[in-house]
């Protein structure tokens, strides 16, 4: 396909098209690295095993990629902030697309809820008698200043984040890695090898039902690829940088994912019991903390907690970007009422020019 069909091709009136190659890149990067892998990756091994886990992740990944091949295609031929509710609706169904689109808005609303709840639970690991309102309160101002500013602010603060996450993963395979081959001891046994992916019931512990049941949490984990979809509406050159960012993407998500699944299945027992603590305010006991933790990294905790910190406010910026930017969409296509604040107008106003009114374009 070379051509965009002519009612779609322009991009919503109020949005600017400044997102760069490398904010798609690490936006759905930054979507699917989160807590899902920092934290509750222990509790899929616990209850899989190693090789559970590992199937579970693979078979979500292989998931993963149709779905993102599928949405890149659509997205670099029809660039719009609708993304899937606007596709939905124009070659399925419109009352598919209505749907789609408030089912995706609700659920990024509450996930912003969630993060915040999160974020105030992490802070109390380093401020433990500060109300936790405040802080709710203040990163929440922080998500919409830096998602009402303009769509490069959201771009720059995803990329950063992303990066912190990214980095994080790297350091945690390689340590991982250097510790597997004994060249970095800790203190492991050095005779251990291999033995933990064979001990007990491993490497599938309760078989088939197992390696379903935590395929959910694996899912759960690759929430946020579908951001790139959303994006696609302010991407500078959407045809070229969209398939490039789904390409790298997978492969990199993919690759991270499983390789730190596999490490941590190798260095830590499936029946050690701190894998089952898989909540942000236990991030003391996180399979990454663990792992740091025997390496002889004795800050590994308090690097972790402001990595998770770091990855639920990166979930609840994207969802604030998410959520308005499909209430907008619906509200532009007449499936949101006009009252709300996502109609064309009063979408333009108080979304897009109130932070800056001279250099928007709004309708009157």
């Amino acid at each position: 396909m070379t051509t965009q069909p002519p009612s779609v091709g322009a991009h919503a009136p109020g949005l600017r098209r400044t997102l760069r190659a490398r904010h798609l890149t690490m936006i759905a990067i930054g979507g699917s690295i989160g807590t899902g892998l920092f934290v509750a990756s222990g509790a899929t091994i616990a209850q899989a095993g190693p090789g559970g886990a590992l199937a579970a992740y693979v078979l979500i990944g292989a998931m993963v990629y149709f779905l993102m091949t599928s949405l890149g295609e659509l997205a670099a031929y029809m660039p719009v902030s609708g993304s899937f509710a606007t596709y939905g609706a124009r070659y399925v169904d419109e009352g598919f697309g209505f749907a789609l689109g408030w089912n995706y808005w609700y659920n990024w609303a509450v996930t912003i809820a969630v993060e915040l709840a999160a974020a105030q639970l992490v802070m109390q690991y380093w401020f433990p008698d500060t109300p936790g309102i405040l802080w709710s309160a203040l990163f929440l101002g922080l998500m919409f200043a830096l998602n009402a500013i303009s769509v490069r602010g959201f771009g720059e603060a995803e990329y950063w984040c992303a990066l912190v996450k990214v980095i994080t993963v790297i350091a945690f395979i390689i340590t991982g890695t250097l510790m597997i081959f004994g060249i970095l001891r800790g203190d492991f046994p050095q005779t251990q090898g291999l033995a933990n992916l064979t001990a007990g019931d491993a490497p599938f512990v309760g078989g088939l039902p197992a390696m379903i049941g935590v395929a959910m949490i694996a899912g759960f984990s690759f929430q946020g690829t579908e951001l790139i979809g959303v994006a696609a509406g302010e991407s500078e050159d959407p045809a070229r940088n969209i398939p490039r960012a789904v390409r790298q993407v997978f492969w990199r998500i993919v690759l991270f994912y499983v390789l730190a699944i596999l490490i941590i299945g190798i260095l830590i027992p499936y029946a050690d019991p701190s894998l089952l603590k898989n909540d942000v305010a236990t991030v003391g006991v996180s399979p990454f903390t663990l792992v740091f933790r025997h390496a002889g990294l004795a800050f590994a905790a308090g690097v972790m907690n402001a990595v998770i910190l770091t990855a639920v406010l990166s979930a609840g910026n994207s969802g604030m970007y998410a959520s308005t930017r499909m209430l907008y969409n619906l509200a532009t296509e007449g499936r949101a009422p006009r009252s709300s604040p996502g109609s064309r107008a009063m979408a333009c106003r108080w979304w897009r020019c109130w932070p800056r009114p001279r250099l928007a374009r709004c309708a009157s």
